[in-house]
């Protein structure tokens, strides 16, 4: 039997199901878009693209090494849900959390630290971007 994973997605595109969901109407495109845009989606396809992964027990030992706080919950809710997301409003908190830890980290858990920064770097600069935290 194979041992869980943990593995990070990003969103790397969307796209409507079909061309037929797209109004012809200039003035309802403007309001599907937008509505695209804020996050509603109704007939949208997300796609993802794999980031990280590592084994479940490495990533226990890697998030234990966070703060007790905010940061360290979000990051242990994927025990009690089996996923999480991480998106615009989780940056600045769990940025601030594993820059805290990034001068203890050796091997991996320093890749994987870095990895994540440049993923949350990445959301910062444009929000619509996502990650989705899964076990395997």
């Amino acid at each position: 039997m194979k041992a869980e994973k943990v593995l990070f997605y990003a969103l790397n595109q969307k796209f409507m199901d079909t061309d037929d969901d797209v109004p012809k109407d200039a003035a309802a495109r403007q309001v599907m878009y937008y509505s695209l845009a804020i996050g509603h989606h109704v007939g949208v396809i997300d796609c993802f693209k794999a980031i990280l992964d590592c084994p479940l027990e490495s990533y226990r030992e890697w998030i234990a090494q966070l703060p007790a706080g905010e940061a360290r919950r979000k990051m242990e809710g994927l025990y009690k849900f089996g996923e999480i997301t991480i998106d615009q409003t989780h940056i600045h908190m769990l940025g601030a959390a594993f820059d805290k830890i990034k001068p203890q980290l050796k091997d991996m858990a320093a890749q994987w630290t870095e990895k994540l920064m440049q993923a949350l770097a990445s959301i910062e600069m444009e929000p619509a971007i996502y990650l989705m935290v899964k076990t395997r």
